[in-house]
């Protein structure tokens, strides 16, 4: 009796993984959770880490609030945030890409960018009004294959090049962009020269393009449309370039500048014009326009 009095009591057993196990448990709530904070709600800032807001994001224009890091805007937002109100009109809204070449996998491939993007292609093309000034209006897809230009791609672009010219209308293109699409093989590869030609028929008819490069814009794209523009502007800390950094260093066997294919290094080599920040983007567009198609009279 008098033992039973200090032995030690009973508790309920619970059988522990090894350290490993537990560590990878851990691991894969950790990342649950992370999901969980990406999918809903929340985001986190790639640059600085901060945990925002979805609709805090979307209200500021898709930059953080604590370190201005932009993030990359889908095409339609994009629209709503430079055209005016109701006016935009879609061209070519059904144009969608197929396998010519058999590549495998890749029809798969582009229903899973579908439903990622809601959108049928890597850009979205129309018309619409700048403060009263009607333009035609070309907007890469970043969530679409990463912009990648396909054959569908580069035919809208001509397609909306060609229309600006039938109306007299100036033409404005956001490119953002991985580059030509290799599934797509040298019909991919057609798209720099077909969009090229186009917009020099466009020049030849005295009427203005002027191209906006995102984060990123490289590869192909880069090497074409992009960089044709009679005024390029781009966003602050765009990546632009043709091959990666990377790849270049490899090449080359040089250390790189710090800030190398970024819009300010571009900026102050003469290849990017202006640098300019998102919130001021379409009243800088809009005294573009008025200037080069309003006569001679300057906005004030």
């Amino acid at each position: 009796m008098l033992k039973a009095l200090f032995r030690k009591k009973k508790y309920a057993t619970v059988s522990v993984d090894n350290d490993n196990n537990y560590s990878n448990n851990i691991k894969k709530n950790e990342n649950k959770i992370q999901d969980d904070i990406d999918n809903k709600l929340w985001t986190k800032c790639k640059n600085c880490g901060e945990i925002l807001l979805k609709e805090d994001i979307k209200e500021d224009l898709y930059t953080c609030g604590k370190c201005n890091y932009y993030f990359r805007i889908p095409a339609r937002e994009r629209i709503n945030m430079i055209f005016d109100k109701d006016t935009f009109t879609e061209y070519d809204k059904d144009l969608k890409a197929s396998n010519p070449l058999e590549f495998p996998e890749y029809d798969k491939k582009l229903k899973k960018a579908t439903d990622k993007s809601k959108e049928v292609e890597a850009i979205v093309t129309g018309e619409g009004d700048i403060k009263g000034i009607k333009t035609v209006l070309c907007v890469m897809e970043a969530n679409f294959m990463m912009g990648s230009m396909g054959s569908v791609v580069g035919e809208k672009i001509t397609r909306a090049i060609e229309k600006a010219i039938e109306k007299k209308l100036p033409v404005i293109i956001f490119c953002a962009s991985g580059g030509a699409r290799m599934q797509e093989g040298i019909l991919s590869l057609m798209q720099m020269g077909k969009t090229s030609a186009a917009l020099n028929r466009l020049s030849d008819e005295k009427l203005p393009f002027i191209s906006v490069l995102t984060d990123p814009t490289t590869g192909g794209v880069t090497a074409s449309f992009a960089m044709l523009g009679d005024i390029i502007l781009a966003e602050p800390k765009a990546l632009i370039g043709f091959a990666g950094p990377r790849v270049i260093e490899q090449t080359i066997r040089q250390t790189l500048p710090e800030g190398f294919q970024r819009s300010e290094f571009l900026k102050e080599k003469g290849f990017v014009d202006k640098i300019v920040k998102r919130k001021f983007l379409k009243e800088k567009l809009y005294k573009i326009l008025y200037i080069h198609t309003m006569g001679s009279e300057r906005y004030e």
